[in-house]
């Protein structure tokens, strides 16, 4: 996990010496050395990270891997503050004093690069003596590991492995999904036909398969089968030599010895071979490379005899599509229902008392159980730990108020901590940092996905690829969290795309405990602020309690404000005051009504969300904001845009319309802001939404914003048609448009 930091930090860096080289002049060589420091102490990470995940790292290493992210952010503050020296410098001069303002900028460039050659050659330093600690306590041995173990665990049993074993009494709700993939597997087509079982882990995935390999019916309709755990990491050779042996075994037969020199290709040509004749069922379980499939499955004849293929993957990605073929079917078991889940929960938890809950404690398991979010592992687990505590009231809030803390220090719930974070761990760097900003979302929150997908962006955790505009790979991303099951749809508009998501209660549990392990995300609420360490994110949720003005201006980057009733003007004066290289402001619904003068100090500001707030007139220092890429407005009181906004040639988003609830719904009802003719400087806009064009001047304007993809403008007269035609023919990759007129009777000419 503290690898992410540091890939992130190297990207930048890889970036700075890239784009921002004249800043750079004398400490280009030392800033290139800690890249590559960082890239070597970057293999040591990985496999700090790997240990993490199965508690075997050791109190030394925690400490130096901590001391390594710490450091990574302190490189990301030297280089933002210097570039923020060099742009104050760089700032228009007073008339009549040239000469003395060249002298004095030069002696504050001078001074500044002095300052930033220091730090650099000392963070050099740090990280030289880091990386020969690391090489000294051998923290790259996976079996070595630091120094000082005193939770070292030799061997570490797989929490997925439990759900082989559990017998049919003690999980409910099984038996319509047992009975209906026994009915696809018995009654289906003589041809061959695969079935991949997908969801989040913990679901019963494994449990729900291992019933229906076992029934009866299954035995007795196929006489060749075989259970093949695939896992994360896998050798091929292996897998085959092990179905070889499950299907002679089968059969009560010795496979031919020679199969443990084949390689793949003659295991293959051996399999399929053996099966031409048989009735096969085969279960892979535990999937998670996308290619595997692809991979095996011209080990499987198709020998009209009814072969079958059970998947169990917790990526929608990894499973077989049904669009490749008529007999690849995906089955997305659902969670339990709250009645079943009761059930389940009763079962655990009152075993003495046959199943029977008191009447007192009955609020409070639907408040548990609700938490689990029909999560039969979770059920199970916090229904055992509860299992051991007193049937009182007292006891069990003790325990519900405490369940985060639980999660980390309980071994009863190490391993839902443990199965969930298999999933997490299986991301990409890139996405896994993505993940991890949905900690900053309350619980139960259905999170905007363009909001979501901007904040993305402003963090710089997307990439460009080739041929694909940035919102399409955030899209992507999101997708790729989604398919994996980290992410739950909650609503979908009329054209198919997905509007808002939300993450499982159990799977925040995780991503919020690997954010505070991060240092990623401090979270501040009405009854709980916890402010301490370096941390990049702040959340501010139900209210402001806060006290910013004690913390450092260089650590925080974003405030993120949810559901927040009452902000204070001195806070508001300090988040623009103070955190001068802050890159992201999400006030979005707080009771604001203004913006201070100030926020043109923020020069590394990208972001800046002040939808549903009752600000009113943007400051015109906004125009300093060289780096700012979004801008939104919706539904706020701004009704028209300074001329400065004109300079912010990085613009890539900006949506502003306010509401008239003086007037009936109609035309008016949704009211554009006004710009000023200039606005067609902004080259880089990929969306401008809602605006006022009531002259040809403007329309034709718009016609230089030739990377458009969303436009929506209004106030259109008659004769304002044939511009407007002439100016969208310039506008190639535009993909929505809308047009509003001046009134509900005027016909634009189109």
């Amino acid at each position: 996990m503290a690898e992410i930091v540091v890939s992130l930090i190297i990207e930048n860096l890889v970036q700075l010496l890239v784009h921002e080289a004249k800043f750079l002049m004398g400490i280009q060589v030392k800033v290139a050395n800690i890249k590559d420091e960082l890239e070597i102490i970057q293999s040591f990470l990985k496999d700090a990270d790997a240990r993490t995940e199965i508690g075997d790292m050791s109190n030394v290493e925690k400490t130096w891997v901590k001391q390594i992210r710490e450091e990574a952010c302190h490189i990301e503050d030297v280089i933002d503050e210097y570039i923020l020296h060099l742009a104050k410098c760089s700032h228009g001069r007073r008339p009549g004093l040239y000469f003395l303002h060249k002298v004095f900028r030069f002696t504050i460039k001078l001074k500044a690069r002095s300052v930033i050659a220091y730090k650099i050659q000392d963070i050099n330093k740090n990280l030289k003596e880091k990386r020969e600690r690391a090489v000294r306590y051998h923290f790259n041995t996976i079996n070595q590991g630091g120094l000082g173990s005193d939770t070292r665990s030799d061997t570490w049993l797989d929490p997925q492995v439990e759900s082989l074993f559990i017998e049919e009494a003690e999980v409910v709700d099984i038996e319509s999904h047992r009975d209906k993939l026994i009915n696809w597997l018995v009654e289906g087509s003589s041809n061959h036909m695969v079935c991949s079982v997908v969801r989040i882990g913990g679901l019963g995935k494994t449990t729900l398969v291992k019933k229906v390999y076992e029934n009866e019916k299954i035995v007795a309709h196929f006489n060749c089968y075989a259970w093949i755990t695939v896992s994360q990491s896998y050798k091929m050779e292996e897998l085959l030599r092990e179905m070889i042996k499950q299907f002679y075994k089968a059969k009560k037969k010795f496979a031919p010895k020679e199969i443990d020199t084949m390689k793949v290709i003659s295991l293959i040509e051996e399999l399929k071979h053996y099966l031409c004749e048989q009735r096969y069922v085969v279960i892979f379980y535990d999937i998670w490379n996308i290619g595997f499939w692809e991979h095996i499955k011209c080990a499987f004849p198709e020998n009209g005899k009814g072969g079958r293929i059970i998947i169990t993957t917790r990526s929608e990605d990894v499973a077989p599509s049904n669009k490749e073929s008529p007999y690849y079917y995906v089955y997305k078991l659902p969670p339990l229902p709250l009645e079943k889940a009761l059930e389940l929960f009763y079962k655990k938890v009152f075993q003495w008392e046959k199943g029977q809950c008191p009447p007192e404690l009955y609020d409070l398991s639907c408040v548990i159980v609700e938490r689990c979010g029909g999560l039969p592992l979770a059920i199970v687990a916090i229904g055992g730990l509860l299992s051991t505590k007193a049937k009182v009231v007292f006891e069990w809030c003790k325990v519900l108020d405490s369940l985060s803390l639980e999660f980390e220090t309980n071994s009863r719930l190490r391993s839902i901590t443990k199965i969930i974070s298999f999933s997490y761990r299986d991301l990409p760097n890139n996405l896994k940092a993505c993940f991890l900003y949905l900690s900053m979302f309350p619980k139960d929150y259905s999170i905007n996905c363009a909001r979501l997908t901007r904040l993305w962006i402003a963090e710089g955790f997307v990439k460009e690829k080739k041929g694909k505009m940035l919102e399409d790979v955030t899209h992507d991303y999101l997708s790729e969290l989604i398919h994996r099951s980290l992410v739950q749809v909650a609503q979908v508009d009329f054209v198919g795309k997905v509007r808002t998501c939300r993450v499982h209660d159990m799977m925040r549990e995780v991503i919020v405990s690997r954010s505070e392990e991060l240092s990623f995300c401090h979270v501040s609420m009405s009854n709980c602020s916890i402010f301490n360490g370096i941390g990049r994110h702040l959340s501010i949720q139900n209210n402001v309690n806060t006290p910013l003005e004690g913390t450092s201006t260089s650590q925080t980057r974003l405030i993120l404000m949810v559901g927040v009733v009452k902000v204070s003007n001195s806070f508001l004066a300090t988040c623009f005051e103070n955190f001068k290289l802050m890159k992201t402001l999400d006030f979005e619904g707080a009771p604001i009504d203004y913006i201070p003068k100030k926020v043109g100090n923020l020069f590394h500001l990208r972001y800046l969300r002040l939808r549903d707030t009752k600000v009113h007139i943007l400051p015109k220092s906004i125009g300093k904001l060289h780096n700012f890429e979004t801008l939104d407005l919706k539904r706020s009181l701004v009704s028209e845009l300074p001329k400065e906004i004109n300079r912010l040639l990085k613009l890539r988003y900006l949506a502003a319309y306010f509401i008239n609830r003086d007037i009936e719904y109609n035309i008016d009802h949704q009211c554009a802001v006004k710009i000023s003719s200039g606005i067609g400087k902004l080259e880089s806009l990929k969306k401008l939404q809602k605006v006022e064009v009531n002259n040809n001047t403007l329309i034709s304007e718009l016609g230089r914003l030739r990377q458009l993809r969303k436009l929506s403008i209004s106030k259109l007269k008659r004769e304002n048609g044939i511009a407007l035609c002439t100016t969208l023919e310039k506008i190639i990759h535009l993909q929505s448009l809308k047009i509003s007129a001046i009134s509900e009777q005027e016909d634009i000419e189109l």
